[in-house]
């Protein structure tokens, strides 16, 4: 397998770093694998000593594994900072509506517009491009159904922006129940 056997793991490390921190996605193993032209094994186990590496220095970024691969990322202690320089650009943030639609699609995918529309009581068209758009979520196919309406469902992006891994990383209902009590305690 390995192409370039006499590559010290020193190396293969920094070649790790620049790949990871050029791309700005999420790389997965399989991808760096067949790149580097090295066993899946010895990827898997410089990659942890990278991720531990970043986290013992407390630098400004870390490595992560995020929506099914590897990723450079700021580190979350510094967030302030980051906030202070996003607030100079000009402004991406998703609208209540978006994340009340996204919200929905995640965790009841793949589901319909009709569907989405039932749930929120209004029309969503707006929201669903939008959500499109930013390659939040993706038409999945059709639903055997009366008139083949579109399915949608979330997107690596998705993953990659709200720093999850997979799907079952979401909050369950009770988990963001006990989150609000914290948040608002009774008068």
């Amino acid at each position: 397998m390995a192409r370039f056997p006499e590559m010290e793991d020193k190396e293969i490390k920094s070649i790790l770093e620049a790949l990871l921190f050029i791309s700005g996605d999420p790389i997965s193993i399989e991808t760096l694998k067949d790149i580097l032209e090295v066993d899946k094994p010895r990827i898997e186990a410089l990659l942890s000593e990278l991720v531990g590496e970043y986290s013992l220095r407390n630098s400004g970024v870390l490595i992560v594994e995020v929506a099914g691969g590897f990723q450079m990322v700021t580190n979350p202690v510094y967030a302030t900072w980051v906030k202070r320089l996003l607030a100079t650009a000009i402004p991406t943030r998703l609208s209540n509506q978006s994340l009340e639609t996204l919200s929905i699609i995640a965790y009841r995918q793949p589901i319909t517009k009709a569907e989405i529309e039932a749930i929120r009581g209004v029309n969503s068209d707006g929201v669903i491009k939008t959500l499109l758009d930013r390659r939040l979520i993706r038409i999945l196919g059709r639903k055997e159904a009366p008139g083949r309406p579109l399915m949608y469902g979330t997107t690596k992006e998705f993953l990659q922006c709200f720093g999850l891994k997979d799907l079952s990383e979401l909050p369950t209902l009770k988990e963001y129940q006990e989150i609000e009590e914290v948040g608002n305690p009774p008068h």
